[in-house]
């Protein structure tokens, strides 16, 4: 197993297929730098009983990546980071985090929040962030 835990989040009500947001987030971890050549994902149990999801999902999610290079299974170990996609610049990553926000931000709309609203939103989020990281 990894020395450090992914920590994968899986929001079911989101409208992305869970074994998608899971793909996205070890590609999410790949350009962040955070998920490293030779590291291993943890456990299609571990991470489905934390998810509170069906197995079988887990291991779509890393058969896909499997079978786009970037995991490689090992018998008795689990998967295995191959090749991990050089760390986008900054430009790359902050264009990947506006498509995630896009939806969001449509979702706040729709629920009346106003520009003021939405900012008190997102700077809770970050403080909770930041306490959850420096506790």
């Amino acid at each position: 197993m990894s020395s450090k835990p992914i920590p994968f989040e899986i929001h079911p009500s989101s409208g992305v297929p869970i074994y998608r947001q899971l793909v996205d987030q070890v590609y999410a971890l790949l350009a962040g730098g955070q998920l490293a050549e030779g590291e291993l994902l943890p456990s299609v149990r571990r991470v489905a009983q934390a998810a509170a999801v069906n197995p079988m999902t887990v291991s779509k999610a890393y058969s896909l990546l499997e079978s786009q290079g970037v995991v490689q299974r090992v018998r008795g170990q689990g998967m295995r980071v191959t090749k991990p996609q050089a760390a986008g610049n900054l430009e790359e990553r902050e264009d990947q985090f506006r498509r995630f926000l896009e939806p969001a931000f449509h979702r706040a709309q729709q629920l009346g929040l106003d520009e003021a609203e939405t900012r008190q939103v997102v700077e809770s989020l970050l403080q909770e962030l930041r306490k959850t990281q420096n506790p």
